[in-house]
């Protein structure tokens, strides 16, 4: 399956180009240092206008995963199953990702990022950690 892909704007545009070059990069509050995802113009815990990019390790832990067991169309058949988890992430922030192998998923899983080039972008997914 080919996945569409993403269309970055001004505020994404740097998640994105982190993940092109294998890096996972946030938004964190230059007041409270809470990071955020996805980027906003403020920070939504003290409201402070703006944010500085922050390179993170990109491992953390399952707070939930989805386990998706049937295709929801079928140019999607072969991709099944597959699990996405919101991830804590070490450090701050939480994230969303396809999460491999499926069944190895459960939450308070330990994971690390794993970075999956598709045509013209790239996409963080995680796999447990080491």
């Amino acid at each position: 399956m080919v996945l569409p892909p993403p269309t970055p704007d001004r505020l994404s545009e740097p998640f994105w180009a982190g993940l092109a070059e294998r890096r996972v990069v946030l938004q964190e509050c230059p007041d409270c240092g809470r990071r955020r995802f996805p980027r906003l113009p403020s920070c939504p815990y003290c409201a402070t206008e703006g944010g500085i990019d922050v390179e993170v390790p990109g491992t953390g832990v399952v707070y939930s995963f989805v386990r998706v067991h049937r295709p929801l169309t079928p140019s999607t058949a072969d991709e099944v199953p597959y699990c996405i988890a919101t991830v804590d992430l070490d450090g701050g922030g939480r994230v969303f990702g396809r999460v491999e192998p499926p069944g190895a998923v459960e939450i308070g899983l330990a994971v690390a990022p794993r970075f999956t080039d598709h045509d013209g972008w790239t996409e963080l997914r995680f796999v447990p950690a080491p």
